[in-house]
């Protein structure tokens, strides 16, 4: 770790280039955990992450330190609990652990900020609390819902078709751009109600909410930040259009225009929900889409379970999303003085609740590091959280899958990994963004 004080100034006085901040706290990605100080591991630096060697983190930290302090890092300092039933005490006890976005928010970097009409606070109500939390999320679930989720069948299905159809054939090509991206976008353009040649306005947005702080994309947070009111520009007319509808439509935008605890937001309160729905949408269905082809071909014995009996696939879909985890992490704020584990946390302490690594908990999961599926009770897993914040669209994403799988088994013999993953350098989203795939037609 460089010392920030000999690191050259930043030409923008005080606010921090993205590189300057990367380069205070480089790691190696590939070094031991054991060879590090336990008190010096951070398990959120996303270089792990984009190297794929975070799990090791994760299981030293569970055997040594199931609820780790670490003091110092980009993000200031915070606890992760990386036990399974851990992870779920956090998750299930709402009055003890805020979601609240002004004590912290709900991800690694989080920050308390008390002026609403600062660009950079976005309220959204994932990261809000009951009451604020339970009455904004009521007005949308309502499309996710058992009769409305059976409308979309038939359109999956037609659109999974459709694009399994037009792959190329005897050579290699990108399976996450060209599957996984265009399935979930199709997806997001009809739940926002939007044309869908817009659609990859709509990927792009979610992914810069992953890129905010990657130099590779931006010089600072607030050119992301610039860019991600793009969005807001996008929505306004059909946010404006759709208010006051006598007979609001089946969408995300009219739910929000009309709901009585959502329909006077501030641009930046209907900004951020949006923006909520967009990732929400998107990156869970779309890594798992990618983690399913990379973990079949990982582990080829459990390919061949699927060739032999295509009715695993409701199964082995609840299984990719536990050894993927394609949300990584989640974070709480403690409310009060409490207990984790028997390690004492003070008021106003951070607490990373990893996802992943409860996922990967083997004191609860038999195998865990494995890729089973026909894993009984496979649905017993920490991917889309627990209580009051529990993954709204799950069942969407889970369909999405299902229906996937079963026109992939009904036309392609194999779909071959032919070349290394690429993952994304990021604690919150486990993402993959490049997997080079060939595809064996029957």
């Amino acid at each position: 770790m460089s010392d920030p004080s000999t690191d050259t100034p930043s030409p923008r006085g005080a606010i921090p280039s993205n590189a300057e901040i990367r380069a205070q706290w480089q790691i190696d990605p590939q070094q031991d955990p054991h060879d590090i100080e336990l008190g010096k591991l951070n398990p959120g630096h996303g270089a792990y992450f984009e190297a794929n060697t975070i799990l090791p983190v994760f299981d030293r930290l569970r055997r040594e330190a199931p609820v780790h302090y670490c003091e110092e890092s980009q993000y200031g300092p915070y606890w992760s609990v990386t036990q399974f039933d851990d992870v779920k005490h956090v998750d299930t006890n709402p009055q003890i652990f805020s979601s609240d976005r002004k004590k912290g928010g709900i991800r690694l970097g989080g920050q308390i900020l008390d002026d609403d009409d600062n660009q950079n606070a976005l309220p959204m109500f994932i990261m809000a609390d009951a009451p604020i939390h339970d009455e904004q999320r009521a007005v949308v679930a309502p499309l996710f819902a058992p009769r409305n989720l059976a409308t979309f069948e038939s359109l999956i299905r037609e659109r999974a078709c459709d694009i399994l159809d037009n792959l190329p054939r005897g050579k290699d090509f990108n399976w996450v751009q060209h599957v996984s991206v265009e399935l979930t976008g199709r997806m997001l353009a009809t739940l926002f109600d939007i044309p869908q040649e817009d659609r990859s306005k709509l990927i792009h947005w979610s992914d810069t909410v992953e890129r905010i702080a990657d130099p590779d994309f931006f010089d600072t947070v607030e050119d992301g930040f610039a860019e991600v009111w793009k969005c807001f520009e996008y929505f306004q007319g059909f946010w404006e259009s759709r208010q006051g509808q006598t007979e609001p439509g089946l969408d995300l935008i009219s739910f929000l225009a009309n709901g009585e605890s959502t329909k006077n937001m501030p641009p930046n309160e209907f900004l951020g929900n949006v923006l909520l729905l967009i990732v929400g949408g998107n990156d869970t269905t779309r890594n798992s889409i990618s983690a399913g082809v990379l973990g079949l071909n990982k582990y080829p014995e459990e390919y061949a379970k699927l060739k032999a009996n295509p009715g695993l696939i409701p199964n082995m879909v609840p299984e990719i999303v536990r050894w993927h985890s394609p949300v990584a992490h989640m974070c709480r704020t403690a409310m009060q003085d409490t207990e984790i584990n028997g390690q004492a946390i003070k008021a106003k302490d951070r607490i990373c609740m990893w996802y992943l690594a409860g996922n990967h908990d083997t004191n609860k999961i038999e195998h865990a590091e494995r890729l089973i599926i026909d894993r009984k009770n496979a649905r017993q897993h920490l991917g889309f959280g627990f209580g009051i914040h529990r993954c709204l669209g799950n069942r969407l994403a889970e369909m999405q899958l299902r229906v996937l799988w079963e026109e992939i088994m009904s036309r392609f013999e194999h779909v071959e990994v032919v070349g290394e993953p690429t993952y994304l350098n990021s604690s919150f989203i486990r993402g993959i963004t490049d997997l080079p795939v060939r595809v064996h037609d029957r």
